[in-house]
Formats: structure tokens, sequence, C-alpha cells
């Protein structure tokens, strides 16, 4: 989802009531960053706190390449990793997580082996239908044990877009919280849907309701579903001993625009990039009776800082015996304190810009190769600016690009290197960059070797299903990562 696809953040069609009450009872953060413009190492720093270059999430098969999670992926979440619901554990906090994981499809990655107590979702994403030859369908699990297949058993009709998985995940949303508020139970919900990510899919009621085509049916969706979420809390009696969040993991995938993609707002390029468009994303905290309402922050945040705001939420305090990168926005949230920290934008192994108050500094620029861009694949559709969406890494090490995001949101103008502005601004973030790289670890890298034989063949509970295929026989190779 896009920072430009919500009525508060300024989407002209303001389809989006619930997601805008939302901010006008609670807060709005206007520069809000994920940890990645791609889908599995935004989640995983999530869920870990940490960058995805610390936690094992990228590649380094060739560089700055983004790397995800397919189902040929024999990389995931490593153990030595902490995650959050792992951590909500030693609280008595009940965690599960409804829709995609996207950490890891294989046994050792199983969300019930990292914290979670309950999983209704699927591995991966709902690409396909696939043939189950050379491709198996994904499959969708209740806890330990698949329940089915995507366009087998959960259907999502390709023609129209129809499919009825949100509201399945809106049911499982509001029954997991009413069983624990009547049990007394503190919970983690961690509510993943995935309907905005093409194959876009809304269910009938809102299918052909948007002036946005498909992808504004599947934002509606969405925005009524959070909107139940909301009203169940309240019917509940538990809106104000809960903290609720909404963001999404990645900008808009402008490759799919405009029939099956969103808005990026003012910002440039989408998905895939370190430029605005892909890693800022929309952002609102909700907590009755603690947030002001109608509060809007200019704190620069990060999906990292949720792992240790949630955690401060729960009395803990964040692991010691590691670098964790995301920061408490309690103060921020409750007293409108601002935090002095930058944002680093990574694309696999390399740092490419840093944020740092108003300013942004690339050190290098790339949207996407040529060869892949004469394919057509293009992720700044209609948004090229000389010299800064390259489609050849452009390495600016010695004189980075520098943006003040204020004036110039969607990276339009560089800074004239000659200016005072420039060296005096440059002086002050060279030193933070210095300080990042002098304490970096990398992890060990998830996202190098693929393997068909790892895919969704035989999942746990295929057996009583008569769902098991057979795999081929192992042959890991590279991952090719072209962008």
């Amino acid at each position: 989802m896009g920072w430009g696809d919500l009525g508060a953040f300024g989407e002209p069609s303001k389809e989006t009531p619930n997601l805008d009450q939302m901010a006008s009872e609670g807060m709005l953060f206007l520069d809000f960053y994920t940890a990645n413009p791609l889908c599995s190492p935004s989640r995983a720093a999530l869920m870990t706190g940490r960058l995805p270059i610390r936690n094992g999430f990228y590649t380094t098969n060739a560089h700055a390449r983004n790397a995800y999670t397919p189902q040929d992926i024999v990389g995931g979440i490593p153990d030595s990793e902490l995650l959050l619901p792992e951590l909500l554990k030693k609280a008595g906090y009940i965690n599960k997580i409804i829709g995609k994981w996207h950490l890891g499809h294989r046994p050792q990655f199983h969300p019930l082996k990292h914290g979670f107590d309950e999983w209704f979702g699927s591995p991966n994403c709902h690409f396909g239908p696939f043939d189950n030859r050379a491709l198996p369908n994904i499959p969708v699990y209740r806890d330990w044990e698949m329940i089915g297949r995507y366009y087998e058993d959960f259907k999502i009709d390709l023609k129209t877009g129809e499919a009825n998985l949100t509201q399945i995940y809106l049911q499982e949303a509001l029954d997991f919280i009413s069983k624990q508020q009547a049990s007394q139970q503190p919970f983690f919900l961690y509510w993943a849907i995935d309907a905005t990510h093409a194959p876009v899919y809304a269910s009938k009621h809102f299918l052909g309701t948007s002036q946005r085509g498909l992808y504004g049916d599947a934002v509606r969706e969405i925005d009524d579903s959070v909107g139940k979420i909301l009203k169940h809390l309240k019917k509940l009696g538990i809106s104000e001993n809960t903290f609720v969040f909404f963001t999404s993991d990645n900008g808009a995938a402008l490759i799919s625009a405009p029939k099956q993609g969103g808005s990026n707002g003012p910002f440039l390029c989408g998905k895939q990039t370190t430029f605005e468009g892909g890693m800022r994303e929309p952002a609102i905290a909700w907590w009755p009776g603690h947030i002001p309402a109608g509060g809007v922050s200019h704190q620069l945040g990060n999906l990292m800082d949720l792992f240790t705001t949630s955690l401060s939420l729960a009395g803990l305090q964040p692991p010691s015996d590691r670098q964790i990168d995301g920061i408490d926005l309690l103060p921020a949230i409750l007293q409108g304190k601002l935090i002095d920290r930058p944002i680093f934008y990574y694309r696999g192994d390399e740092m490419m810009a840093v944020r740092v108050g108003l300013y942004k500094a690339h050190y290098w620029t790339w949207s996407n190769s040529w060869e892949e861009y004469s394919k057509g694949i293009n992720f700044c559709p209609g948004q090229n600016v000389s010299g800064v969406t390259t489609h050849t890494q452009e390495e600016h090490t010695t004189l980075p690009l520098l943006f003040h995001l204020g004036r110039d949101p969607g990276e339009k103008y560089p800074l004239s290197f000659a200016s005072d502005e420039y060296q005096r601004v440059m002086q002050q973030i060279s030193f933070i960059v210095q300080q990042h790289k002098a304490t970096m670890v990398p992890g060990v890298p998830q996202l190098n070797v693929c393997d068909k034989a790892v895919m969704n063949w035989s999942p746990p509970g295929c057996e009583k299903l008569g769902k098991c295929l057979t795999p081929p026989k192992s042959d890991p190779k590279k991952c090719f990562w072209p962008h």
C-alpha cells in the first residue's frame, strides 16, 4: 500500500472513511518508513526490530539486489533471531498471526516455532494458480497444518478479482479478540492481509464499488475491516487497553499500476526502490484515552520501532545482546516529543541512502537495469528524474546527492554540491554514516540459495487432505535477483 492511498493522506476519492476516522481519533505519522522496499525483509525487520542486513533477510548474490522468500527459497528467519511474539510471551501474551508470514516456509521457519501461538494464513504470497507439477499452489495453514491451497480450496478469480479471503481474515481477527477478552488474556495480533498485492482481490460486496478500480475495491474492503476491528474493541470495552497501529510493508507497486497498483502520493517511484515512494508508508497509531485525538507527528518512524514500542507497552526491555534498530515511539506518541534519529535505506547488501532531519542523501541510485526496463519493467512510470532514477547502479559515495524533503518531497532537485547548505549538512550526515558502518555486523544471508525441492509440495497436514505432491530431486542453485 502506498503513502497516498488513504483519504487522511490526501487520496482524492476519499474512500477510506474508517482509516480516516482512526487517524482523527488517533495520530497520523507523516514520516514513517519501512526497513526495506520489499515484503519479506520489511516483515523480518518488524518482527526483530533489526535491519534486514542484520537479521539475514538479504542476498549477496549480486550487489544491491532486492530479495524475498519465493517458494524455492532455502532460507528463512534464523533461530538466532528473537521475534516480538517470543519476547511478549514472557509478559503472558497470547500471539496470533493472520495472513501472510513470508519469513520462510520450510518447517523450521514455521511461525509457531517463533513465538506465535496461532496462525491462520499462508507462508507465501497468493501467486498462482500453479499447475501443481512445475509449481505447487500456495498452502493456507491453520496453526501447524495446511487446510487447503490457494486457487483450489481458497478461490481467487483472476478474471474478476473476486475472493473472499479478506472476509475470512477479518472473522479470524474478531474471533481471536473475543476469545482473549473472554479469558482476560493479554494478546498480540499481527493482521497481515495481502489483498492489495497483485493479483489484487476483493469480495463480491466490494467489487466495482471504487472510483479507483479493483485496487480501490481492495483498499475499501481493508478499510471496512479495520473499522470493524476497532468497533469490536470498543464494543468489548477493551479499546482503552489496546494499542493499534496501521501501516504497510512497502510502497505501492507501480509496476502493476494503474489497474493493480496504488498511489505513493507526491513521492518518487515505488516498491523495489529506495526513493521515498518505495519506503515511506501510511501510518496511524490509535489508542483511545491515551493518544490525543487528531494528532499529527513528524517523528521519523520505522517499522522496526513497532518491535521496541510493543515491548515497552508490555513492560519489557529489548534484548541487550544484539543491535536493535527500532526505537520506542511512546514519547513521540503520548507526549509529542521528537526523537532525533536517522533512517537508513537499504537495498540488499548496500546502504543506498540515509535521512537525517529533513535531508536525504543518496549514496547509490538505481531504479532497475536497462535490460529489465527494456522488457517493460518500470518501477518509476512517468517519473524520470535525470541523474536520479538511473538504470545503471550509480555510486555517489564521494559526493552524495542531497535533497531537502520538506521543500522537495519528490526528490527532483538535488542541492548544489557547491552550496554552504550542502557542505554543512553532508558533514553531519557523513559522521552518522561513518558511525553506522563502523558498527555494522551483517547477518548470514538467508536469501542466496534456491531449490525447487523445498517448495510447498508436501506441507504438514497434506496427507489428511490428499494434497501431498511429489517434490523433484534436490538441486540447490544461487537465486537470481534481477533488481
